[in-house]
């Protein structure tokens, strides 16, 4: 998501403003004072990277495919990147390379359920139609065969189920939302925005000329930001979860600012709720530490809280009684969680998974899974200065047997990443003895494992997690089983450190790590940076070179490998870096981590981030989504018209690519 820290209006698009004010180090702070250019080792013709001069520990086995502690995996030969790079631009459209289409589908408003009502370009569809149509902002994405429950290899009809992480306001209405005297005052207009958020479930089929299309499914379904849930894991219950829809801590409402995204061994999709702090006020002078360490405000970004009725009263945390099952002081309590959805089941409720605590999700990527061994699954929280984490269910995988239950008992670790290229995963469990030594020291106090992950943010300061350039998308490289993430950016970061190592890094960085466990359930790992994104005076590519004009970038944002272990690489600049400079445009590039090769893919149109990525078994079609185009545009002044054309609105969509002869895509 773009950075806008603005949050002094209304409708702002912005992060979460940092609140991290723990003197824990920041992941820059390892090498500070040692020259950038001394990352580069050895190592770094095979796409390693190392730091402080010297290869990290066990460098020299990282490229190699089947490292000490992993199992044994077998390449396939392949070709280098066969495509040609496209330039950098500006243009308002999708570009890539010769030999290849792109064609917008599943636009904002598209009707999948219910009445199937049209989307209507002036704005004036009512809020029943938008929980009805596809919602805005598309995100995280991926892509279940129809056959995925068994097998999973159909490739030409499945369910696209996606994201849809906020909202543009002034786009979202005929004339923008409406104000009385700065305040909010239509019910129907804050209805039509909360079904705006959430995710959509599509069933999609490829005729026999290729082209896709939706059908008018059962199966199709719209998650808002109303949509009843459940809690799950060691938080159900819990105090500080009773509200006055839920007394008992059990339940809530709907889903917000959903970005990235992860799917389970047993087919069920994860929605991850990233910058949901900004949804809720609170006017109480001194707020509880589960409020304030998440950076909740006295206004909020869309002003939700300031209609009557229960619906919208409810983002108003403020105390107005005596006890929590009264009001909506822990409503937000109930936010920053992982989803579980059942994109096969449209009746099934989504479940919010606490055990995989609380915190400004980017995503969930797992490791790869073994029967009888632990599941485990990672996530960043993205926001300046936060924090990587991994999860370890308690119980083994069993497949065809095993259910989300594995994401309710299990333990919740954060990275601390060392100088030495070594890290080590802390538990943030209140039976674990460091953790309870950690709190001690610190004079910090939780009743039980629900206060923990309620307040997710504040354990990891506690135990000592390594600060992060805002980390975003993971993931798991199938050649080797290391485990990558983006580091979007910091330009707020003064020092510098081993894995982040840049002050002010505008462009940001990707990192890499690979567990000493064969099962990835340890805690020890050992980690490198993969590459340094920005323009070629300021970069260091995964070949240990500094980028160039086909592949340079900057905010690499989303990630995702394909099963041919190449790793595809999408960006969401912003401000400055969107509207001069040398990168042009939001992209998508393709690396080949074995030989440090990478192209550009991709570029999309005026104002748009290039986000969410998943392809179809016989990989002869790939979905992309292109979330806010024109960013910024109100009803009278349109700054992009893409996909629909001059004088439209412009609406986040989802990207079809395909070669042009049919054949798999790389």
């Amino acid at each position: 998501m773009s950075q806008n820290n603005d949050n002094s209006v209304l409708f702002g698009n912005g992060d979460e403003l940092p609140s991290n004010a723990s003197d824990n180090p920041h992941i820059n702070q390892l090498i500070d004072g040692v020259g950038r250019r001394q990352v580069l080792a050895a190592g770094a013709a095979l796409g390693t990277l190392a730091f402080l001069g010297s290869v990290m520990p066990g460098a020299a086995v990282a490229a190699e495919p089947a490292a000490k502690g992993l199992e044994k995996l077998h390449f396939r030969p392949r070709s280098k990147l066969p495509f040609t790079a496209i330039a950098t631009n500006r243009l308002d459209s999708i570009s890539v390379p010769t030999g290849y289409r792109a064609t917008p589908f599943i636009p904002w408003g598209t009707p999948i359920t219910g009445n199937y009502p049209a989307y209507l370009s002036d704005g004036s569809n009512s809020a029943q139609d938008q929980a009805e149509q596809l919602g805005m902002h598309h995100d995280g994405m991926h892509f279940f065969p129809i056959d995925a429950q068994r097998g999973g290899k159909k490739s030409d009809h499945g369910l696209l189920v996606l994201n849809h992480e906020y909202i543009d306001a002034p786009l979202l209405h005929p004339n923008g939302p409406t104000l009385v005297a700065g305040k909010r005052s239509s019910a129907e207009e804050v209805r039509k925005e909360i079904n705006a958020h959430g995710v959509s479930v599509v069933e999609v089929r490829r005729g026999l000329n290729g082209e896709w299309a939706v059908l008018p499914s059962a199966r199709n379904r719209r998650i808002t930001g109303a949509t009843p849930m459940q809690i799950s894991g060691p938080a159900r219950g819990h105090a500080l979860l009773k509200t006055r829809y839920s007394p008992k801590g059990t339940a809530t409402r709907g889903t917000l600012n959903n970005c990235s995204h992860g799917f389970t061994p047993w087919g069920t999709y994860l929605t991850c709720e990233e910058n949901w702090a900004g949804y809720f006020a609170s006017r109480d002078t001194d707020l509880p530490r589960e409020l304030s360490r998440y950076g909740l405000r006295s206004s909020s970004r869309y002003g939700w809280d300031h209609l009557k009725g229960d619906e919208f009263e409810r983002f108003d945390a403020t105390r107005t009684t005596t006890t929590a099952s009264a009001d909506y002081r822990n409503e937000p309590n109930h936010f920053g969680w992982i989803v579980e959805i059942d994109p096969f089941a449209p009746e099934s409720v989504p479940v919010k998974r606490t055990a995989l605590g609380r915190f400004a999700h980017e995503g969930l990527v797992f490791a790869p899974v073994k029967s009888g061994r632990p599941v485990v699954c990672y996530s960043g929280d993205d926001s300046q200065n936060e924090y990587i984490y991994k999860y370890v269910s308690r119980d083994k995988y069993r497949p065809g047997r095993s259910n989300g239950r594995l994401l309710d008992e299990g333990t919740l670790y954060v990275a601390r990443f060392d100088a030495s290229g070594k890290g080590e995963w802390l538990a943030l469990d209140i039976y674990d003895k460091k953790f309870q030594q950690a709190c001690k020291a610190a004079g910090v106090s939780f009743a039980d494992q629900g206060e923990v992950l309620i307040n997710t943010r504040l354990a990891a300061d506690v135990v000592g997690a390594t600060k992060m350039d805002r980390p975003e998308w993971g993931a798991v490289n199938p050649d080797n089983g290391e485990v990558y993430f983006t580091l979007t950016n910091n330009s707020a970061r003064t020092s510098v450190d081993a894995a982040n190592p840049r002050p002010a890094n505008a462009f940001g960085h990707i990192i890499r790590w690979r567990e000493l466990c064969k099962d990835y359930a340890g805690r020890q790992f050992a980690w490198s940076l993969f590459m340094l994104a920005g323009p070629e005076a300021d970069s260091i590519g995964p070949n240990g070179k500094p980028l160039t004009a086909d592949n340079r970038l900057a905010s690499p944002d989303g990630l995702w490998f394909d099963e041919e272990g190449r790793l595809w690489i999408q960006t969401d600049m912003s401000g400055s870096q969107l509207s001069s400079g040398p990168f042009g445009n939001n992209q998508m590039l393709v690396a080949e981590p074995r030989t440090g090769e990478l192209k550009r893919f991709l570029v999309g149109p005026v104002g748009a981030e290039v986000t969410g990525i998943t392809a179809t078994p016989d990989f002869r079609t790939l979905f992309v989504n292109i979330q806010h185009p024109g960013e910024g545009s109100t009803a009278t002044n349109l700054l992009s018209t893409w996909p629909d054309g001059p004088g439209q609105r412009p609406r986040s969509a989802t990207v079809i690519i395909t070669r042009e002869d049919g054949r798999r895509l790389l």
